[in-house]
């Protein structure tokens, strides 16, 4: 299998990077986090260079690429620790486009891939605890017209964004919806999150909604793979400058009149985060490669990935940590907003625990097929 990246992704690669570097400095950044954490004219930065359009059809004004490039442009978003939630577009834009009907993606891809319209995935509940098939909210039908009343909770952007893709109970059976913020019966109560981004409270009163599947179970899980992959991408990016930030501090920083890398024990430690990074890497690779394959397959693998990507992340960020010493944790140092990043994405959809119980559970269930 050739594992080397076109030409074409090369160059996506490279005009993401530079504009990290060049447009979302670390003072941005800080800027953006005390004004709230979600800046719309970052985001519009990403609808100009096609980023919101990646996995939008060409007919509908998207770029039309597949989960490889969406791995390459996480990546690049996550070396800059970029708040503004892409992986949520792009989730969007593959539910969107995969299951619903032609009226629904006519009206909404296009806004999507054009970045005038931000729309996120809202299906974690208090009592869910990342269980896809634990939906309290439910959804009711009246003279053709579909009400929904629930509580969705840690939506990210949730109160800045422009419309919700919501999973709820209609007619037995979980159903997926496109909900609008503005629409009557919809609050949110937004957040800080750990890294600096913004989340919210979804509460939803007979709020008006759009059907979008009624089919919203395989809807939802391929949604939130999607997600799983993107962040798996994302947190590869992460560990990649954590690691190099380590590798700076390592080789100027000095003790007893020579540099921290000259000890044996802590190279060696560097080695070991070494060997997570790469680990971290791998499976990035394999679940973007996987988003396409059967869905048990798929899902699978999703928590194969997002449990060694847990690993990895918690590895390399709370040893990156210890080799800093206590600038390490400083807000005034770049590194220790590496650490939150890493600590929250263990978290996104599934923590390492939850996905270690997922991948033995289908492991006893492949075993019993074939017992």
């Amino acid at each position: 299998m050739d594992f080397n990246f076109s030409d074409d992704q090369e160059q996506l690669r490279d005009a993401v990077r530079k504009w990290v570097d060049r447009s979302y400095t670390f003072e941005r950044r800080q800027g953006i986090t005390k004004a709230g954490g979600f800046d719309r004219a970052a985001y519009g930065e990403l609808a100009e260079l096609g980023l919101t359009g990646l996995y939008a059809a060409e007919e509908h004004g998207g770029m039309g690429m597949g989960p490889v490039e969406a791995m390459v442009v996480l990546e690049e978003l996550g070396r800059g620790i970029v708040m503004e939630p892409l992986a949520q577009t792009l989730v969007a834009s593959g539910v969107l486009g995969g299951y619903a009907p032609d009226a629904v993606r006519s009206q909404w891809l296009p806004k999507i891939a054009g970045g005038e319209a931000l729309v996120v995935l809202a299906y974690q509940e208090r009592k869910s605890r990342y269980r896809l098939d634990q939906c309290e909210t439910q959804a009711t039908q009246a003279g053709g017209a579909w009400k929904v009343n629930g509580d969705k909770s840690v939506v990210p952007a949730g109160d800045q964004a422009d419309a919700f893709l919501v999973p709820a109970r209609a007619n037995g059976k979980i159903a997926l919806f496109l909900v609008e913020r503005e629409a009557d019966g919809v609050s949110t109560r937004g957040y800080p999150a750990l890294d600096g981004s913004r989340a919210a409270e979804v509460s939803l009163r007979d709020a008006a909604a759009t059907l979008v599947t009624e089919d919203g179970m395989t809807a939802l899980e391929h949604g939130v793979d999607i997600g799983i992959a993107c962040t798996c991408a994302e947190a590869v990016g992460v560990i990649d400058k954590t690691m190099q930030l380590t590798a700076e501090y390592m080789n100027t920083r000095k003790q007893f009149g020579v540099t921290l890398a000259t000890f044996q024990a802590l190279r060696h430690r560097m080695a070991d985060m070494k060997m997570q990074q790469e680990l971290a890497r791998s499976m990035s690779y394999y679940a973007s490669l996987k988003l396409n394959a059967p869905a048990e397959e798929r899902r699978r693998a999703m928590s194969r990935a997002k449990y060694q990507l847990g690993v990895s992340m918690r590895f390399v960020g709370q040893n990156s940590v210890q080799l800093h010493g206590g600038i390490g944790v400083t807000d005034e140092y770049l590194g220790s907003h590496y650490f939150k990043k890493l600590t929250q994405l263990e978290m996104v959809y599934g923590d390492t625990l939850y996905h270690l119980g997922e991948v033995s559970e289908r492991m006893q269930d492949t075993a019993g097929v074939f017992a």
